[in-house]
């Protein structure tokens, strides 16, 4: 079992459940990364995203863009990254994850990024531009070395097609709340919960969804039929508006810990 997979098995044995939050790795240091992560993780955060900068970003809204741009215009660099991660990992009580493009995955190689992934204190990844479907090499890979690799299904999925991804992912399921990008949103679908629940009753993989939420009513709705909620923009937005990097840290820390309290068993409604 992966890292993901014990922190799933902890949270459902506790009745809760899991706060992912995401944020870009460099933006606007690595450094600040790094503190940022802290932050989170000691307000309670399950597991986090960690985006790894790339120049043609797949479904990333213009606040996510915009970081990346930021990141690679500072010059920032994949070895940095993990170098930052490895530094940091032990003051973490949470998995991480890196959200990366196929792209950077193929140039290194399957067997070398996972190994080093891993050894820098990632636990699993997301590829949002590798069809499940296409993934056989690297799930191998990542199977052998108890290293989730999480698929995407989107409310355009078919419903055997949300099966058998479920069935090739590990860690959990990423389901993507909207079709589009990502960024925040002031009303979610009115047919997700309906989608979520009807994969949730036929496959025992956790499932997180993502994209879109920003507030703790969309918590609120969402946590009932969910295993965990990601939350992007609104972190990486936030954190990015506030000049002051103490006053940023400040502000990301407030809103995870708001999303957090929502998603305690006694605040979602019956």
């Amino acid at each position: 079992m992966s890292a993901i997979d014990e922190r799933f098995k902890q949270l459902r044995s506790a009745g809760k459940k899991a706060f992912l939050p995401f944020v870009t790795a460099g933006d606007p240091s690595l450094p600040m990364t790094a503190r940022l992560l802290e932050k989170l993780s000691a307000c309670g955060s399950a597991i986090a995203e960690v985006g790894i900068p790339y120049s043609d970003p797949i479904a990333d809204g213009p606040v996510i863009q915009a970081s990346y741009t930021r990141a690679l215009n500072a010059g920032i660099k994949l070895k940095d990254i993990f170098a930052t991660v490895r530094e940091v990992k032990p003051r973490l009580q949470m998995p991480l994850v890196s959200m990366v493009s196929y792209a950077v995955i193929h140039r290194m190689g399957m067997d070398r990024y996972v190994a080093e992934a891993i050894a820098s204190g990632f636990s699993g990844a997301i590829v949002p531009d590798l069809l499940a479907e296409e993934a056989d090499d690297l799930r191998k890979v990542c199977r052998r070395e108890d290293f989730s690799l999480i698929h995407l299904v989107t409310p355009t999925t078919s419903p055997d097609r949300m099966l058998k991804i479920a069935e090739l992912s590990s860690g959990f399921v990423y389901f993507v709340s909207i079709t589009g990008i990502t960024g925040e949103r002031n009303e979610l679908p009115p047919q997700l919960l309906e989608k979520v629940t009807w994969l949730r009753e036929r496959v025992e993989i956790p499932i997180c969804i993502g994209f879109g939420i920003s507030r703790p009513e969309h918590v609120r709705v969402l946590a009932p039929v969910a295993d965990g909620l990601i939350v992007g923009s609104a972190i990486v937005r936030r954190f990015a508006e506030i000049a002051d990097p103490e006053l940023a840290l400040a502000g990301v820390e407030q809103l995870a810990k708001e999303l957090i309290a929502a998603l305690q068993p006694d605040a979602i409604p019956v």
